[in-house]
């Protein structure tokens, strides 16, 4: 009767560390009082005008003729997930800045992993359409009204969307079934693959792979944008005339800022592999593709365009806008 009652805590033993995880807690927050109120401000000026500026820019294509083209198509859906994209993730570190209780549950731990890089991956989608169609634009400048149609337009818009959700629901699910046990605490702003998976207690060989499918697509992405944008300036220092030049540097400039923003920090994020960099940094990262990147889009596509700024300022200033051109 002794072996079995000393093996008996130590099967109990092994239930309790196999127990699934209901919750995980996100130590990377200080407390309110402890200089949590600095980064709250801060942040939620932020947040406020990444969704009123990609609001307005989304609007104002919608209801301004002049830019009812496919770049500014691309670029209004753009805007309109961007708007998404961080709320995926900063309404939930607004409320860690000021809760005692820095949870989140298992649920909706996996629901913000997947809106938040579904958003990404149609963005990132997007931004590679912006290139073929900046491509063909200034390339092939007699073809692009019979090559990119309205309904191209429309059709690679709805595909970017449709595929960046579908592309990431296998891998959640797979998430979903992994036993998660010991430690909760998610070392991390938010929910992301790599803090999360290396809670789970179980054989995390799968988590290279995951790894390999993540920089094939953005390496596939950005190798493709970059040698949309060579054959661009080729053509472009081609052109004799100096306003020639700015015309269509300024053009492309907007989207190449915005591309190399985007595409610089996630590959800093995802194209690590093994590397592991110091908790500071790799928050700074995060917050970079997460929040610094869609707070200068904006900026970006409404200071640096023409044709944006006076579009805007016909909709804030319509009796102006009327009186100018009247006279």
């Amino acid at each position: 009767m002794l072996f079995p009652s000393l093996c008996e805590p130590s099967e109990d033993m092994e239930r309790k560390n196999q127990t699934g995880i209901s919750e995980f807690f996100f130590s990377g927050f200080p407390q309110f009082q402890d200089g949590g109120f600095l980064f709250f401000i801060p942040l939620l000026l932020m947040y406020m005008f990444v969704v009123i500026g990609n609001l307005m820019i989304f609007i104002v294509i919608r209801l301004d003729s002049r830019l009812h083209n496919p770049m500014y198509n691309f670029i209004g859906i753009f805007s309109f997930l961007e708007i998404w994209y961080t709320t995926a993730t900063i309404p939930k570190m607004l409320s860690n800045l000021v809760n005692d209780q820095k949870t989140i549950s298992f649920t909706g731990c996996l629901l913000q992993m997947y809106f938040f890089h579904s958003l990404g991956n149609s963005e990132g989608i997007l931004l590679t359409m912006m290139a073929i169609d900046r491509y063909i634009a200034i390339c092939n400048p007699l073809r692009y009204p019979t090559i990119m149609t309205p309904r191209l337009c429309g059709q690679l818009i709805t595909g970017s969307c449709i595929f960046g959700f579908l592309v990431l629901l296998p891998e959640i699910i797979w998430i979903s079934t992994l036993p998660f046990c010991g430690s909760n605490q998610i070392h991390q702003l938010f929910c992301d693959f790599a803090p999360v998976l290396s809670l789970v207690c179980t054989d995390t060989s799968m988590i290279l792979v995951e790894e390999v499918v993540h920089a094939i697509a953005i390496l596939t992405a950005v190798l493709i944008i970059t040698l949309s944008y060579i054959r661009i300036i080729a053509v472009i220092l081609s052109i004799p005339s100096g306003e020639g030049h700015h015309k269509a540097f300024s053009t492309c400039a907007s989207h190449l800022i915005v591309f190399v923003m985007f595409y610089g920090s996630v590959s800093l994020m995802y194209l690590r592999f093994s590397t592991t960099f110091p908790p500071f940094l790799d928050r700074t990262i995060a917050l970079m593709f997460a929040v610094l990147a869609p707070f200068c889009n904006p900026v970006i596509y409404s200071l640096r365009n023409k044709d944006m700024k006076e579009a805007i300022k016909k909709l804030l200033c319509p009796q102006k806008a009327f009186s100018i051109s009247g006279a």
